[in-house]
C-alpha cells in the first residue's frame, strides 16, 4: 500500500488497493505534503478523475512540495488536481457538509496538516470544554467519513479516498487514540538515522496474514526520492 505515495514511472503500482479512509503521520520536515501531493497525483493519473486537495495557502506556498523524479511537470494530470485553501476547521467542514451536492464525486480528498486547521483556544471557547480540540476533530471526523462513505454508497465502479496528514513529535501520531476510531489505516513517518525516512503500514488480511510494508525514500535535489520498498509478511 505504500507504493500509491510515490511515482508510478518509480514503481508498478500493480493490484495496490488503498483503503477508503487513510491517516499519513510523520515528523516535521519529513516531506509529508510532497507524498501527499504524489498520492493526488497519482490518484488522478489512474482513475481519469479529478481529486481535491485541501490546505492552507500560506502553509502550502512557504513549504511547497517537491514533485517525484519522473513526474513531467507539464502532464495535464495536475489540472485534475483541484486546489481548495482553507484557514481553519470550519473551513473543512464546510466543505464535507455540502459534499453530497456535488454532481461527480472526487476520486480522491487529501487534507494536508489536518491537525493545524484546530486552534486549541479556539476550540475550547466554541464548546466551552477544556477538550474542545478533541471535540472538534472527532464532530469533523465524522463529518469526513459520512461524507465518503455517502459518495461510495452513490458511485458506481469507482470509489472515493480520504487521505489525512499530521504531525507527530514522538514515535506515534499525538492525536492516536481518536484517529484509530475513524481511520483504518495508519502510515508512519520516522528518520532512518542517515538522511532518509522511513513510511510503513501494516495491515492484517482476513485470512490472519498481516503484510508489512515500509518505503525508504529522501528529498534530494529537491525532488522526492523512493530508494526501495521491503515487505515482510506476518503471521497473527
Amino acid at each position: 500500500m505504500v507504493r500509491r505515495f510515490f511515482s508510478t514511472k518509480q514503481l508498478e503500482l500493480g493490484n495496490d488497493e488503498p483503503s477508503q479512509l487513510m491517516l499519513l503521520s510523520g515528523p516535521p520536515n519529513s516531506g509529508k505534503t510532497s507524498i501527499m501531493f504524489q498520492f493526488a497525483y497519482n490518484s488522478a493519473n489512474s482513475n481519469n478523475g479529478y481529486v481535491v486537495f485541501i490546505c492552507n495557502k500560506r502553509r502550502l506556498e512557504s513549504k511547497p512540495p517537491y514533485l517525484s523524479q519522473g513526474n513531467d511537470p507539464s502532464s495535464d494530470v495536475y489540472q485534475r488536481i483541484q486546489m481548495k485553501y482553507v484557514d481553519d476547521d470550519e473551513g473543512i467542514k464546510r466543505y464535507f457538509a455540502a459534499f453530497h451536492l456535488q454532481k461527480e464525486f472526487p476520486v480522491a480528498v487529501v487534507v494536508d496538516d489536518f491537525g493545524e486547521f484546530f486552534d486549541d483556544s479556539k476550540c475550547q471557547e466554541r464548546y466551552r470544554n477544556q477538550r474542545g480540540r478533541d471535540l472538534a476533530i472527532v464532530r469533523t471526523l465524522a463529518l469526513c467519513r459520512n461524507s465518503i462513505m455517502h459518495a461510495n454508497e452513490k458511485s458506481e465502479g469507482q470509489t472515493c479516498k480520504l487521505l489525512l496528514s499530521d504531525t507527530q513529535q514522538g514515535e506515534t501520531p499525538r492525536m492516536l487514540f481518536i484517529y484509530k476510531r475513524w481511520i483504518p489505516s495508519i502510515f508512519t513517518i520516522k528518520g532512518d538515522g542517515s538522511g532518509s525516512f522511513l513510511l510503513n503500514n501494516s495491515s492484517l488480511t482476513v485470512t490472519g496474514l498481516g503484510k508489512s510494508e515500509t518505503a525508504k525514500y529522501s528529498i534530494a535535489l529537491q525532488y522526492l526520492v523512493l530508494e526501495g520498498i521491503t515487505e515482510e509478511t506476518e503471521t497473527s
